[in-house]
């Protein structure tokens, strides 16, 4: 069962995720209709949105009182799991199965979005109430 307060952390992340996501696009057009090229401008916002929702995921989606570099460090693993998952995801499905690359992504999203989830509650940003509680014998 779904605890209270990991129903309101997973709305707090979707909240982040999505509000991150749209002052990145606005950038991103921002940037590209500056003149900017379209791979440097996702690639500076990529970096910039991985470090700013690091912020707002630590401090107000799971409340983190633990050691920040450490933190930072499974966070940026969490997300280089998540990028490559993605893409090894696409390989299979659209480059050797031939599905829609639309559809497996659109399903691909939300699929990352879980586990990257799952990989912030439970290691990056680890509640230690939660873990000695995990950890006791029943």
């Amino acid at each position: 069962m779904i605890t209270r307060d990991t129903r309101w952390q997973l709305f707090r992340f979707a909240l982040v995720g999505l509000g991150s996501n749209a002052v990145l696009y606005l950038l991103y057009l921002l940037l590209t209709g500056l003149g900017l090229g379209h791979k440097t401008a996702m690639t500076l916002l990529y970096i910039l949105g991985v470090l700013q929702t690091f912020v707002f995921n630590r401090h107000w989606t799971f409340r983190h009182q633990g050691k920040m570099p450490k933190a930072l460090r499974r966070y940026l693993a969490s997300y280089g799991f998540g990028y490559c998952f993605n893409l090894g995801m696409l390989l299979i499905m659209v480059d050797r199965l031939g599905l829609s690359h639309q559809i497996v992504q659109g399903i691909l999203i939300l699929i990352t979005a879980g586990l990257l989830f799952l990989l912030q509650k439970y290691w990056v940003f680890p509640d230690p109430t939660e873990l000695s509680l995990a950890q006791s014998p029943r």
